[in-house]
């Protein structure tokens, strides 16, 4: 810890030093964009390379940055092992929803996904899984008809190949733009989880930030084990709208993932970097025990 400290101080000076030689005319400071990030939750500026090092969790803090589907795939999977299914579904606007197009078509460009939904067959530690994330920079990873259709699918894959299932969720809920179809998913998806949890396989449910809305209340909360990632909101509608429905003050913390381990909705807090070792531990025990 001392050594990290000292490392992190060295960088600090050095960038300092840098400052003054880049000073303009008029002492103004030219910083170069991408070099650093503030946390939202303690307010200290964190050198990019050093929060991606510790795989975007603040390292004064411990406030876990939003992270992609692809990023979450890399942290928690063995190297080169996932192989992606259902690539080719692409959501339409079964409702005729005014600038729905637009939208998916912005999404899909900045954030190189078809939609919230990323899934196939993968390793951790070795073992064989199906594995899917949601992605909330898509539409805040709320789930339509081609989500709904892509877990429902994977859910079987697993089913029928004996594999264990792990989901990583991170939703704004069922996608509004999708009415009724979208609601629909949600009685799918569990409907499929319920064949796979007959079979006596292994579902992990890790609930991130945040999880809400329809997808809280379907597959997301079906787990054998339910984990929740450090400090994610998890709940069906979000805090503000019940206070204003209910005109009540919430208890303190309330939706926080410590919130709902106390409440019993939740199994397990974990830090991201003890999700891998975690998990890993997991599929070995079930393994033994099968």
């Amino acid at each position: 810890m001392q050594d990290f400290l000292e490392a992190r101080k060295s960088k600090i000076l050095f960038f300092k030093k840098d400052i003054r030689k880049k000073k303009t005319k008029h002492g103004k400071v030219n910083i170069p964009e991408g070099l650093f990030s503030k946390c939202r939750k303690c307010g200290e500026f964190i050198f990019n390379e050093e929060l991606e090092k510790n795989n975007k969790v603040c390292p004064n803090c411990n406030f876990h940055f939003n992270i992609n589907a692809r990023e979450r795939i890399d942290l928690i999977c063995d190297n080169n092992s996932f192989v992606e299914f259902f690539t080719d579904l692409k959501s339409v606007n079964p409702l005729d929803f005014p600038g729905y197009e637009e939208k998916l078509k912005v999404n899909e460009t900045e954030t190189g996904e078809t939609d919230a939904f990323v899934c196939g067959e993968a390793r951790i530690s070795h073992h064989k899984v199906a594995l899917g994330v949601l992605d909330s920079y898509f539409f805040m990873g709320s789930m339509g008809c081609v989500a709904g259709e892509k877990i429902t699918r994977l859910i079987e894959y697993a089913t029928q190949n004996s594999l264990p299932l792990i989901i990583f969720s991170a939703s704004g809920g069922a996608r509004m733009q999708e009415g009724i179809f979208s609601l629909m998913q949600m009685v799918k998806t569990s409907s499929a989880l319920k064949c796979h949890h007959n079979t006596r396989l292994l579902y992990i449910s890790i609930l991130t930030n945040p999880t809400t809305g329809g997808v809280a209340a379907s597959f997301a909360s079906l787990g054998d084990i339910n984990i929740a990632e450090q400090g994610a909101l998890i709940g069906f509608a979000g805090p503000r709208v019940i206070k204003q429905t209910i005109n009540q003050s919430l208890p303190e913390g309330f939706q926080s993932a410590e919130f709902q381990l106390r409440k019993g909705f939740v199994d397990l807090i974990l830090d991201r970097n003890e999700l891998r070792p975690t998990i890993s531990k997991l599929l070995s025990l079930h393994k033994k025990g099968e």
